[in-house]
């Protein structure tokens, strides 16, 4: 027993030396963990890099106001098209890395512009934390209600003819209905002119007055006008014909198989946020996407919600890059 209590003398002065040691991670920790617990706790800020009014600001303005809902912090939606979506990514690369400030990225921005922009100031993998795709949708290829030609073949010989050939708007220098133009127009073997807008809407605008030939649009952007009667839509890009357009065939259908193309909107922050920051974002997000309101929106419209991880949304960026990086040289597409 005098021996036991002599080792208890000798090691106390050692005991309390360890527990001194330990404090200061204790005391770092806790906060830390406090400031997660606690995330949001001011508005969060998503860049779209397009103009208002297109089906991805439409989309994530609706998706905002659910998560809005859930965290209980306001959710404010910038608009910083440019570049094909560069401006915009360019500066959540350079945001802190604190998940106050997100991106809505898409095919375009984190797949198609590494082959498309050689001086590209970001990396799409390197650069940024995926936290989650949201939907995934075809194009429809939609022409003014005042064009003559009623059915694809029609209009591909109408190309075929046209002095100076057709002119196609997109949403942009590098977005999908670029790349899709250059490629339609590679396979038809006519000239097509490209006259790039910012954004969906006033490419819409020009399209429905017949100042444009053609567009590729997203059926969200695109299906009012096509109800109403001011567009129509001569193909889909889907691998199958849309429950919504039961009477559009695809590409494939309509010897284009090179045309079925899937484009994709998702969420991502700087690198470096904080892992617990991150998993509360995907769980918001994917519950947001999810919701009725959205996902009764979305399917309206030919349009799928399409949630995954963190990890599984980086590896499709990857598998995108390299995939459509071999469409863009092989259609010629070069960003203006």
């Amino acid at each position: 027993m005098i021996r036991w209590c002599a080792f208890q003398r000798r090691m106390a002065p050692i005991g309390w030396h360890l527990l001194l040691l330990a404090l200061p991670a204790a005391v770092s920790i806790a906060p830390a963990r406090a400031q997660y617990d606690d995330f949001p706790s001011r508005p969060i800020t998503i860049i779209v890099p397009f103009t208002p009014g297109g089906s991805a600001d439409v989309l994530m303005r609706l998706v905002g106001q659910k998560l809005s809902e859930s965290v209980r912090q306001t959710v404010l939606l910038d608009n910083r098209p440019g570049g094909g979506g560069n401006v915009g990514a360019l500066a959540v690369k350079l945001a802190p890395p604190d998940g106050y400030t997100l991106f809505m990225a898409h095919t375009g921005t984190h797949a198609v512009n590494v082959t498309l922009y050689p001086d590209l100031r970001f990396d799409p993998i390197k650069d940024f934390q995926p936290i989650t795709p949201l939907i995934s949708f075809p194009s429809i290829l939609v022409v003014p209600a005042t064009s003559p030609a009623k059915t694809l073949a029609e209009f591909v010989a109408l190309a075929k003819t046209r002095r100076g050939g057709l002119s196609y708007a997109s949403q942009g220098v590098g977005s999908s209905g670029h790349l899709m133009g250059e490629m339609f127009s590679r396979d038809v073997g006519a000239t097509m002119v490209h006259v790039p807008y910012r954004g969906v809407a006033p490419a819409i605008t020009d399209l429905i007055a017949g100042r444009v030939d053609f567009l590729f649009s997203s059926p969200i952007s695109a299906f009012a006008y096509v109800q109403d009667g001011r567009l129509r839509t001569l193909a889909i890009t889907s691998e199958a014909r849309s429950a919504i357009f039961p009477d559009v065939a695809t590409m494939t259908e309509l010897g284009y198989p090179n045309l079925q193309v899937q484009t994709w909107f998702g969420v991502v922050g700087p690198a470096a946020m904080p892992a617990p920051i991150v998993k509360k974002l995907h769980a918001e997000f994917v519950k947001a996407a999810h919701s009725e309101a959205v996902t009764h929106m979305l399917v309206s419209q030919a349009t799928e919600v399409f949630t995954s991880t963190p990890e599984e949304f980086r590896a499709l960026m990857a598998r995108d890059i390299v995939r459509l990086g071999k469409v863009v040289r092989e259609s010629g597409a070069r960003a203006e």
